[in-house]
């Protein structure tokens, strides 16, 4: 069989998408979905993204991690949701969009005349210290849950961590809960290091459950980072998070009661490749 995909990067996050319309999710199997997701015999993506119209100015979101397991939300694919949908013409591109996810209902909306989207996240617990012994250059952990659950390590380099071994240590520790956690390490940017065109103050490095591997950027993730700092003290929201990519997330968010309320997340949502695969 013949599908016709979209291959998009949201921040360095890459999808193969799919208009749902022309194959519906139930025909895709695992094996298939981890086929198409190979970077070497594949399109290549850290998931597979199917969309669907599901009513007037709503769209439905069925995520895939790119080892074929299914996922209730992404937030990076969200954003790229919002705007392949905007070009489909399932949506008004100019309208407030309603995404349907696993995880729930977000609400969403294209940002200019780019490749920019936001994304609202209903009200979630702010994530909390979770008893993880720490290593080396570890400050704190904490586990929050924002779609999907993350662990976030605030240390004091990201450049410095093992994401590799360290990340997977953590994404199946018992701490994580049943399932495990996305493992997203944060730390604050060296002064010296910054270039004076960059904005952001703290950069995040992501190892992904389902992909098992480091993702240069993570949309929930960053949305837990930032609000695990505020919670704790470190830093003020609004954020903006420097992604592995070298592109950037902005998180806007208020803390009331030990929720995070009206939390947005704006991102890119870019196509870089249009063509049909034959799996």
């Amino acid at each position: 069989m013949t599908v016709v995909f979209y291959k998009m990067t949201g921040s360095g996050n890459d999808f193969v998408m799919i208009d749902a319309r022309s194959s519906d999710p139930a025909e895709w199997s695992t094996e298939r979905i981890a086929a198409v997701c190979d970077r070497r015999n594949g399109i290549g993506g850290d998931g597979l993204v199917f969309v669907a119209p599901a009513g007037p100015g709503a769209v439905r979101m069925t995520y895939f991690n790119s080892d074929g397991s299914p996922a209730p939300m992404c937030g990076n694919a969200a954003l790229c949701t919002t705007l392949l949908a905007a070009r489909l013409e399932m949506v008004h591109p100019a309208a407030t969009i309603t995404v349907e996810t696993g995880a729930g209902t977000y609400h969403s909306r294209c940002v200019g005349p780019g490749h920019m989207a936001e994304l609202r996240i209903p009200d979630f617990a702010v994530p909390q210290p979770v008893d993880i012994p720490l290593e080396a250059g570890e400050q704190r952990i904490l586990l929050g849950r924002v779609g999907v659950p993350h662990l976030v390590a605030i240390v004091d380099s990201v450049a410095a961590v093992d994401v590799a071994r360290r990340g997977r240590e953590l994404r199946f520790h018992r701490g994580a809960g049943a399932g495990g956690a996305n493992v997203n390490f944060v730390s604050r940017i060296s002064t010296n290091t910054r270039s004076a065109a960059d904005d952001a103050e703290w950069s995040v490095r992501t190892y992904e459950r389902g992909i098992e591997a480091e993702t240069l950027a993570c949309g929930t993730g960053s949305v837990a980072a930032a609000t695990a700092l505020a919670a704790t003290g470190a830093a003020r929201l609004p954020l903006v998070i420097l992604t592995t990519s070298g592109l950037q997330l902005a998180v806007s968010a208020s803390l009331v009661g030990g929720n995070a309320t009206d939390t947005w997340l704006c991102g890119e949502g870019r196509v870089v490749g249009h063509g049909v695969w034959f799996g």
